[in-house]
């Protein structure tokens, strides 16, 4: 079937599927080649966000109503890949994964959700398989500068060593910005899910629930402030919040790679607080701290504002080890906030990329490593404002 789009943006009319708009009619606009659409469930929001962002007004709009059968058919008759940005996924996600791996049509989201995101491959791996759909979650900065920031030191490492580093720390070394509302309204849900559905805290426990049929070594915890030897000079690090998913993704990348990285693979985020008695304090306060989950946490459809977006950053060090010594070490930077002015550009080029890059990559339910790679990172680089940095 010859499609009239390329991609669609479902839910274009809230807080990051606007930021996703804007980078798109900024980076692709008409004549670019690539041929997008404004996504959402009101015909009359789409075309008031459309205006208000000052696109051109022949920007198709297309309502996606993901619980009305014949809406999502004729999403998925209509495009090639659908950019989803309306989470939490686990509440609003399950017709829409559902649709694409039945009709072959790729799917990109930002979804932080492990249990949720096991219940999907249980689901529809095989489904997406067999229709060449490619399905790939958490496109944001969940997970994305980590899983491609452990896929580029593990390769560097193993053209240094002749080998995998058995061992790799993320630690998150500098961040500026606010997570999402829609991370937070997540981690409610996830909450919520664990507390009335059985099996989804084993899933949320087990670094492994990515990873149907293996499990690794046992991992580090991360769940307590503690001075990391790895890093020198009594620093401090404390948990990160974003670990969660983070390390469950790099552990299903391994997985689809292929144990790339090595069956006795071990890996573990923090967040770094410095040196001494100040960074012991920051650490334990960083412990402490609960308003993610909270009611005073940022609401879904709310976020920072440009001026705050821009001044937003990042910079995540990997550090590989091996039983013999050798050491490599990786940053991963980024010029905007997290949550919002980089995810959306992180995801709006996972989805390009899987459309012009990834040609090979066959149908099936996968992670930005295995299924983007190399070609991500170099477009992450030239247009999205991350830097790959081996540093020594």
């Amino acid at each position: 079937m010859n499609k009239p789009f390329d991609l669609v943006v479902h839910g274009a009319t809230g807080f990051t599927g606007r930021l996703v708009v804007e980078y798109l009619l900024q980076r692709y606009p008409a004549g670019s080649g690539l041929r997008w659409a404004m996504g959402g469930r009101n015909a009359d929001k789409l075309a008031a966000v459309r205006d208000e962002l000052g696109a051109p007004a022949d920007t198709p709009l297309v309502v996606t109503d993901t619980t009305n059968p014949a809406s999502l058919q004729a999403l998925m008759n209509a495009t090639r890949l659908v950019l989803t940005t309306v989470g939490p996924y686990q509440l609003y996600g399950n017709e829409l994964v559902a649709a694409c791996a039945a009709s072959g049509v790729d799917y990109v989201d930002l979804c932080g959700e492990p249990a949720w995101m096991r219940q999907m491959i249980d689901a529809h791996e095989a489904t997406a398989q067999a229709s060449g759909a490619r399905i790939v979650f958490s496109c944001g900065f969940d997970s994305i500068p980590f899983d491609l920031g452990v896929f580029l030191l593990q390769k560097e490492f193993a053209q240094r060593f002749g080998h995998a580093a058995p061992r790799v720390r993320g630690r998150v070394r500098k961040m500026k910005g606010t997570f999402s509302g829609g991370t937070a309204a997540s981690l409610k849900a996830t909450m919520a899910a664990a507390a009335s559905q059985a099996g989804v805290l084993d899933l949320l426990k087990n670094p492994f629930s990515l990873t149907p049929g293996f499990e690794g070594p046992r991992q580090p915890s991360g769940h307590k402030p503690m001075v990391d030897e790895a890093l020198g000079d009594g620093v401090w690090v404390a948990p990160f919040v974003m670990a969660a998913i983070n390390t469950r993704n790099v552990h299903r990348s391994n997985l689809l790679l292929k144990h790339a990285y090595g069956t006795d693979f071990v890996y573990d985020e923090m967040l770094v607080t410095g040196p001494g008695e100040k960074g012991e304090a920051i650490a334990n306060a960083v412990a402490g701290d609960k308003s993610l989950g909270s009611d005073k946490g940022p609401k879904p459809g709310e976020g920072p504002s440009r001026e705050e977006r821009e001044n937003g950053f990042y910079d995540v060090l990997f550090l590989g080890t091996d039983n013999e010594g050798h050491s490599l070490r990786v940053g991963v930077k980024g010029d905007r906030d997290p949550g919002y002015g980089s995810t959306s550009k992180m995801i709006a080029e996972a989805a390009v990329c899987l459309l012009q890059d990834a040609a090979s990559t066959p149908g099936g339910i996968w992670t930005t490593a295995p299924a983007l790679g190399d070609k991500l990172i170099a477009r992450l680089q030239a247009n999205a404002g991350l830097t790959f940095a081996v540093e020594a």
